[in-house]
């Protein structure tokens, strides 16, 4: 598949902000559950501005992917059978509960906030579900076709979150910051196996469908010398990267350093901004590379131009 940058931008947007905010909610319930003392509420109130920014960031992106932005509260009206319309839904009302589960904080209502934060969360966790359900649930995409799907963008999101809540931890929150790589280098390690179990998966699909079943003809000799037109199509370059393979195991190889090796090693370093940041750039590529690897059987008919 050709990668559309406006969702790559928006799935890596929306994970570290679900991240930064469950990482967050589950520190405030721990140290509820405990009886201590919840974190600074300038804290709190600064932690979900951030992730409702890069929410909104995601959001923003999203609109570059619409032929028809202003048409875009229709994507919301077939939730009774779309994954997308899912998450158009459950994507505001993240936003919107996180924003009162961080003015209720503000303005001292702890035990009401922490109500506003369990709804906060569940919406967030459903919103992890449904954007990855989004791919998982395309059976003719093998590659995406897997629990392993939504098991990767909870994990990244996840890791990125709490790597992110680690670097403002250590700016405003020191004693809390140890505790928050330590989190951060687990949930990272998940996230790298997923994603290598992911990969090895995928190394092994083999096509259900031929060359025979893409046209519907079952001559045992077929060979396709033109697709009709002298150059590219529609078909040629939306559902093709157009990448040559070495240049995709680089990208492969550099989304797994960036992503996962060299950050967990700056977090061990307790350089927790740097490691976010490279972090960050490490899954834009990683999640490039997700869309890129999904094979769509019709480039089995447009499999070259002339």
């Amino acid at each position: 598949m050709k990668p559309a940058w406006s969702v790559v931008l928006l799935t890596t947007f929306l994970g570290a902000a679900q991240g930064l905010f469950l990482a967050l909610y589950g520190v405030d319930l721990y140290s509820a559950v405990r009886g201590s003392e919840s974190p600074a509420k300038w804290f709190i109130a600064l932690s979900v501005c951030i992730s409702i920014a890069l929410a909104g960031a995601g959001l923003a992106a999203s609109f570059f992917h619409l032929g028809r932005p202003e048409r875009a509260w229709r994507s919301a009206a077939m939730w009774r059978t779309s994954w997308l319309s899912r998450e158009v839904i459950a994507l505001p009302l993240f936003m919107a509960l996180a924003a009162a589960y961080g003015a209720l904080h503000w303005f001292g209502l702890h035990v009401v906030a922490l109500a506003a934060g369990a709804a906060a969360a569940l919406a967030c966790v459903a919103l992890f579900v449904c954007t990855g359900m989004i791919y998982a649930s395309l059976k003719f995409l093998q590659e995406w076709h897997s629990p392993l799907t939504v098991l990767n963008f909870v994990l990244l999101g996840m890791a990125s979150g709490l790597t992110l809540v680690t670097a403002l931890a250590a700016q405003f929150d020191p004693e809390a910051a140890r505790a928050h790589a330590l989190a951060a280098l687990a949930v990272l390690a998940l996230a790298a196996l997923s994603r290598g179990a992911t990969l090895l998966r995928n190394a092994r699909l083999r096509p259900t469908s031929n060359l025979q079943t893409a046209i519907g003809i079952k001559h045992p000799r077929i060979a396709q010398k033109a697709q009709g037109a002298m150059g590219g199509s529609f078909n040629t370059r939306e559902f093709f990267h157009g990448m040559p393979q070495d240049r995709l195991r680089m990208l492969r190889w550099g989304a797994a350093v960036a992503g996962f090796a060299a950050p967990a090693l700056l977090l061990a370093l307790q350089w927790p901004l740097a490691a976010f940041l490279l972090q960050f750039a490490g899954l834009l590529a990683e999640r490039w590379h997700f869309f890129a690897e999904a094979r769509h059987p019709q480039n089995l008919y447009y499999q070259s131009v002339s």
